[in-house]
């Protein structure tokens, strides 16, 4: 888990590596470095943060890297970038390689001489012993000998160009005037170009001022036109919020007014011969995923599972005809990856639903929906999570047609009616004074429980997924009629329970567990469209009147907001939360 950045051109690029980290940081890490080469190669790298560089040289060629320890502790030793012996080459990696100790163990016996605990250590030594006098050759066999997920970008002080690699891991390249980017992501350069090259699983790129070539790993050229990415570069900065997650629970409405334009433009080419669904995610993008679940059966009248993609591989064969839907925010999601290389290779149809074009997973699935939420920076998903949904919701409705004979009017209308849902969502960010208060009352309680029937019971998940990931209070969700089976033991006076109570046919249910979880002393916050729920609750939080189906949207951004406000107050970090990464590229 770390962030990759590269530049060759006319700039100081020093500069250049460290803005370019900066926009990375979202992605979570414990040391930075950077190295330029000229004449030789200067390295500057330290466990810490991007600030704490302060490089004295300058050059106009170099790498930049933020580390998020996976072999080996945090040092300065196990920072990023690595230099070989000689001091000829330099190197970045994200990923793991599967095959480092027996490359390692070679290396040592040929007199190769190891700074760090890192199994990236050995791509720049094995550049260093397989040198033939020219930089794209060397780097084709060192590729060509590891095992495992990297990306990969490498310079060389002898000559003016970088060379990248990918393989499972994100890497994507900037196309710039006299000057080229290669990173992990697109904000990285995104105040430079929108002129993007995206690179697949088994490519290599050779990066100079003013060409980029792509080449698979045999060394055949490959021929790609670039993509624009209509991101401007203010959609990755705070813009006068004080986190980026409230920027991005704010930019909800414009996200899903955009998602749903999105869907209405795209035309998936999916394989209907299939008489089950399994959906495939993990995190945030699971809980949509069985959000989905619910609208798929409702619509479809098949049945469907939902999977986290790190168990998926390890289920016995069944007997099944299944489509399988892949969910991940960023498209790198390394468990989500493997999952879905083993569905293609079980011969199942296979569809991804992600936010970021020409990604992992849209090189290996056989059709793709992207939400169109634009960037999200905060490792807790907000604006994506219900662009997620929103796109499942739109596929229920499309599988209906195809399959279960929905007409084209019922289909208008269910659109006319998701159009409504950014209205819907600026009515609830009104209230966000009011749930900041809310959050005031809750935020020294030591645990949470959260509660839900149907599809809002992910829906609970998701919010107290929020919750402890941001405010680190520890919060659960359970189906409300599952209280009777074990969780009211754990009900003490003032123990805040969450309950989400739409107008539909769980609503007496509900207020049933309602009065179980209150008779034991809980602190009861309703989120509910209905007014006679007041009575029987401390707090409501009422929210506009909506249809049934659509209740998941405005409760969602209140359970968001219930969290922020929650982790604000309390002083954490919410844009980069202990312990987690935006994007998880690492199994």
């Amino acid at each position: 888990m770390c962030g990759i950045v590269g530049y060759i051109g006319f700039r100081n690029s020093a500069e250049i590596l460290l803005h370019s980290l900066r926009k990375l940081e979202y992605r979570g890490y414990d040391s930075a470095g950077i190295a330029i080469a000229d004449e030789k190669i200067h390295l500057s790298k330290k466990a810490g943060f991007v600030e704490d560089l302060n490089p004295e040289f300058k050059g106009t060629m170099g790498i930049g890297h933020t580390r998020w320890a996976t072999h080996g502790k945090p040092s300065d030793e196990n920072a990023h970038p690595f230099v070989d012996c000689k001091g000829e080459f330099a190197i970045v990696h994200n990923g793991i390689i599967e095959n480092y100790m027996e490359l390692k163990e070679d290396l040592l016996e040929k007199g190769h001489k190891f700074s760090s605990e890192t199994d990236s250590e050995v791509i720049v030594h094995l550049l260093e012993e397989l040198y033939d006098g020219d930089f794209l050759s060397t780097f084709l066999k060192m590729v060509n000998m590891l095992r495992g997920s990297f990306a990969i970008v490498a310079i060389h002080r002898g000559e003016r160009r970088i060379m990248g690699a990918k393989n499972e891991s994100p890497l994507t390249i900037g196309l710039g005037d006299h000057e080229n980017f290669l990173a992990s992501d697109i904000p990285a350069f995104l105040d430079f170009t929108s002129r993007v090259l995206t690179l697949k699983d088994g490519e290599i790129c050779e990066v100079t001022d003013d060409f980029v070539k792509i080449y698979d790993f045999s060394g055949k050229e490959i021929k790609r036109d670039a993509i624009f990415v209509d991101w401007s570069p203010e959609a990755a900065e705070k813009a006068g919020y004080p986190h980026f997650m409230l920027k991005e629970i704010f930019e909800e409405p414009m996200a899903m007014d955009q998602t749903l334009h999105g869907l209405l433009s795209q035309n998936p080419q999916i394989s209907w011969d299939f008489d089950t669904i399994n959906i495939v995610a993990c995190g945030t993008s699971y809980h949509a995923g069985y959000a989905g679940k619910y609208m798929i059966e409702k619509y479809l009248h098949i049945p469907v599972s939902v999977h986290f993609a790190s168990e998926y591989r390890y289920r016995d064969k069944v007997r099944e005809n299944p489509l399988v839907i892949f969910i991940t925010q960023s498209g790198e999601t390394a468990d989500t990856l493997a999952a879905a290389r083993m569905a293609k290779k079980m011969g199942y149809p296979t569809l991804g639903i992600t936010n970021v074009v020409g990604s992992s997973i849209t090189n290996i699935v056989d059709s793709v929906i992207y939400t169109s939420a634009g960037p999200e920076i905060g490792v807790a998903a907000t604006k994506t999570f219900t662009s997620q949904v929103l796109s499942l919701y739109y596929l229920a409705y499309r599988f209906a047609i195809e399959i279960n004979g929905m007409s084209e009017g019922e289909l208008k209308d269910k659109i006319n009616a998701l159009r409504t849902l950014p209205n819907k969502i600026e009515k609830i960010l009104e209230m966000n004074e009011r749930i900041r208060n809310i959050a005031d009352e809750i935020m020294n309680r030591k645990d949470m429980f959260y509660i839900g029937r149907k599809i809002n019971y992910p829906t609970a998940m998701e919010g107290a997924l929020k919750m402890k990931e941001i405010s680190y209070i520890h919060a659960e969700a359970y189906p409300a009629g599952e209280l009777k089976h074990g969780p009211l033991a754990l009900i003490d006076n003032g123990v805040p329970v969450i309950a989400l109570v739409p107008e539909d046919d769980t609503y007496a249910k509900m207020i049933g567990n309602i009065k179980e979880v209150s008779a034991r002393g809980a602190k009861v916050i309703a989120i509910s469209t209905s007014r006679d729920v007041e009575k029987y609750v401390d707090v409501i939080i009422r929210i506009p009147k909506i249809h049934e189906e659509l209740f998941i949207f405005p409760a969602t951004v209140v359970l968001q907001l219930l969290a922020y406000h929650t982790a604000d107050l309390l002083g954490r970090e919410i844009d980069k939360p202990k312990n987690l990464a935006k994007s998880v590229t690492v199994e």
